[in-house]
C-alpha cells in the first residue's frame, strides 16, 4: 500500500508538512479499524493482532506500538468514520482503498464472527472512503455468506442469465486480477490474489449450482 512520499522539507499541502499528512493518514485508517473492531461490542486478540500485522506491512514495525496506543485511546472514545474518509480517499486511488476494505472486512471476520452491526458498519465505510456499492457488496458477500452471496460477489443477481454470469465472472476477473496492483508490493498483490481467488470460487458455486 503506498504511502504519502516526502520527507520532513516536503513542500506542505494544504498548509501540513508531509509527516503530519502522513500521521493523520494513519490516525484515519485507525479510526477505521477501531470502528470496525467496536461494532459487535467486543474486542478480539485475533482482530488486534491483524491490525498490528496490516501496519507492520504498511508502515514498518516501528509504527506497531503507535497503532496499539492509538487504538487503545480510540476504545472508549466514539469514532466518526464520515471524517476521515476523504483523508483516506486523498491517499488512495481506487484499488487501494479496494484492498483497504478488504482488510477490513477480514479484520470483522477474525474473530470468527460476522455479524449484522459489523456488515452495517463496513457498508457506511465503503460508502465515507468513495467505493461504488456493488463493490462494497461483492467484498462482503465474500465473508457474509447468506443466500445469494456468490451472486453478490460477481455483482450480479440471481436472476442473471447463464451468458450474463459468464459475462460477469469476465469482468469481474478482469477488474480484480493481482496485476492491478502489481506496484503496491508483495503483500497488497497477496491480498488482491485472494480476492481474484474468492470471484473464481463465486463463479464455481454458481457453474455447480446451475449445472453448467
Amino acid at each position: 500500500m503506498s504511502k504519502p512520499a516526502g520527507g520532513a522539507n516536503a513542500p506542505r499541502r494544504g498548509g501540513y508538512s508531509a509527516t503530519e499528512q502522513r500521521n493523520s493518514f494513519f490516525i484515519s485508517l485507525m479510526v477505521l479499524s477501531s470502528a470496525v473492531i467496536k461494532a459487535d461490542g467486543k474486542t478480539h486478540p485475533r482482530e488486534i493482532e491483524l491490525v498490528k500485522d496490516f501496519v507492520r506491512r504498511n508502515f514498518g514495525e516501528s509504527a506497531v506500538p503507535d497503532a496499539v496506543r492509538v487504538l487503545e485511546r480510540l476504545q472508549n472514545q466514539q469514532v466518526n468514520i464520515y471524517e476521515v474518509g476523504p483523508q483516506i480517499a486523498l491517499y488512495m486511488n481506487y484499488s487501494q482503498r479496494l484492498q483497504l476494505f478488504h482488510y477490513l472486512v477480514q479484520l470483522a471476520v477474525a474473530d470468527g464472527q460476522f455479524d449484522k452491526s459489523e456488515k452495517s458498519v463496513l457498508e457506511a465505510i465503503g460508502t465515507t472512503i468513495g467505493l461504488s456499492a456493488s463493490d462494497v457488496a461483492s467484498v462482503i458477500a465474500m465473508f457474509y455468506k447468506e443466500s445469494g452471496s456468490a451472486y453478490a460477489v460477481l455483482e450480479i443477481q440471481p436472476s442473471a442469465t447463464d451468458d450474463e454470469v459468464r459475462q460477469a465472472y469476465r469482468r469481474m476477473a478482469m477488474k480484480n486480477h493481482p496485476d492491478k496492483v502489481a506496484t503496491l508490493g508483495p503483500e497488497v498483490q497477496k491480498a488482491a490474489a485472494e480476492k481474484f481467488r474468492q470471484i473464481q470460487e463465486a463463479y464455481e458455486t454458481i457453474k455447480k449450482e446451475r449445472g453448467l
